[in-house]
């Protein structure tokens, strides 16, 4: 019986401006090699070109693939309600899944695992995936790197995320930056803008960034 592998991985995990991607590669033995012969690898070790490059060829060799986008409002609506980080992922790795899955081919699912409790979250992923029968689930850290379809998932997961603040760049100028925590000029647009944006659906709201940065704000009107 022929086997294909699902490999699952996230992009925009941490960032205070714009979504999150997960991104779901289904993909046959034969491809996977193809794939490692030329050298798709996890995305955080490509260029942005080569990420480009390696898309349009991953989209076009693979069986199938699924993007799922959870915007800032949708994370915050989320985390607000109670369901965790971890667990918000396991819903939208849940949703590649069971968009891909047939329910009869046999496939090797893996997922790069976001959680330091391995067995705990792929309990947690199983609890929310309609047909399990003829899955093989493997939750891994590191899966990015160690599995082809992982790394392949990656790149688009990768591409999209950057596709998306390239549509925040030119609606509200590159002084967004990367929206990462980490990027001097996404905090500082951060700060500058949080009550002119407030409402716009950027900012992921429940990060403790974006609640310092609102303080700092409200402490420079004060002065």
């Amino acid at each position: 019986m022929k086997v294909l592998k699902l490999g699952i991985d996230d992009a925009g995990r941490g960032p205070v401006v714009g979504p999150m991607i997960l991104a779901g590669v289904l993909v046959d033995e034969s491809v996977e090699e193809e794939f490692r012969k030329l050298g798709v690898k996890d995305s955080k070790q490509l260029t942005q070109k080569r990420r480009e490059i390696f898309e349009k060829t991953i989209k076009e060799k693979v069986v199938s693939f699924h993007l799922a986008i959870t915007f800032p409002d949708e994370l915050d609506k989320a985390l607000g309600s109670g369901t965790n980080l971890n667990e918000l992922e396991a819903i939208k790795a849940a949703e590649i899944i069971n968009k891909l899955n047939d329910g009869q081919t046999k496939i090797k699912v893996i997922v790069d695992c976001p959680s330091v409790s391995i067995m705990k979250w792929t309990d947690t992923l199983k609890m929310k995936i309609k047909h399990l029968a003829n899955l093989e689930i493997s939750c891994e850290h590191k899966a990015d790197v160690n599995h082809v379809s992982v790394s392949a998932a990656s790149v688009l997961a990768k591409c999209e995320r950057e596709r998306q603040m390239d549509k925040l760049r030119e609606e509200y100028g590159p002084e967004i930056g990367s929206g990462y925590t980490s990027d001097p000029s996404t905090c500082m647009f951060l700060e500058k803008n949080t009550e002119k944006y407030k409402d716009a659906g950027i900012f992921r709201k429940s990060w403790i960034t974006y609640k310092n940065a609102c303080k700092k704000a409200e402490q420079k009107t004060l002065f």
